[in-house]
């Protein structure tokens, strides 16, 4: 298993070389924001929605000040902006009062913070921090079952089962590479098989388009996320 999973990854790596985080940020605490916001959200979509945000609100103590109604205004189109609106402030708050204005660079801090899950927590540690982390969200969730790397539905157990398979130093990565790999080619409702660069190690090869041209034409590029 090890040994596949493995082999995949230098596939992705060949497939990928150069991945990043595709939220804009300038900071840790602009980064934990924008992860928030990109719930049930594009990361391009809240990428034209922070700079205005953030021009007024980039930092703990001005978001920490700021009114919920000016928030809610200002990231409505990322959806559940109620919700998102207070937890922007309610993090921030605590990170001044607990923190002395500084994201905490801990998981165990990171998630008692207001609408800060592991997923969110790990994006900020590996992105803002470089200190490794395994990103399960639905993208990397499906793909670890695709390529038989777990069974689990349970984003913590997919997280510590893929975690043995691969690396500390490379966690960061993998989880940025798999993110971009299911939201080019591997679909969640039709994958495009027949272009995938994985195909001769997937053990899922076959569950999605196989026609080579058709396949191509349902890969996204680094433009559609943009």
């Amino acid at each position: 298993m090890s040994a596949n999973a493995r082999a995949i990854y230098r596939v992705l790596t060949r497939t990928y070389p150069d991945v990043q985080c595709e939220l804009d940020f300038q900071s840790p605490f602009q980064l934990l924001c924008a992860t928030v916001l990109s719930a049930q959200c594009t990361d391009k979509r809240v990428n034209k929605v922070t700079p205005n945000l953030f021009k007024k609100f980039g930092t703990p103590k001005k978001m920490a000040g700021a009114e919920l109604l000016v928030i809610e205004e200002l990231i409505h189109s990322t959806g559940f902006f109620r919700a998102k609106s207070r937890s922007l402030i309610g993090l921030a708050q605590k990170i001044m009062t607990e923190y002395g204005g500084d994201v905490p660079a801990d998981l165990t801090e990171l998630v008692k913070l207001p609408g800060v899950g592991r997923k969110t927590a790990n994006v900020v540690l590996g992105h803002a921090f470089d200190i490794p982390g395994i990103t399960v969200d639905t993208h990397f969730g499906r793909l670890s079952r695709r390529f038989g790397w777990t069974t689990s539905m349970d984003p913590v157990k997919v997280e510590h089962e893929v975690g043995k398979l691969i690396t500390e130093k490379e966690w960061t990565n993998l989880s940025q590479r798999m993110i971009w790999h299911g939201r080019r080619i591997c679909h969640s409702r039709k994958p495009a098989c027949g272009a995938c660069p994985m195909a001769a190690l997937c053990p899922s090869y076959g569950i999605g388009e196989m026609d080579k041209v058709k396949a191509m034409a349902l890969v996204k590029t680094d433009a559609d996320f943009r």
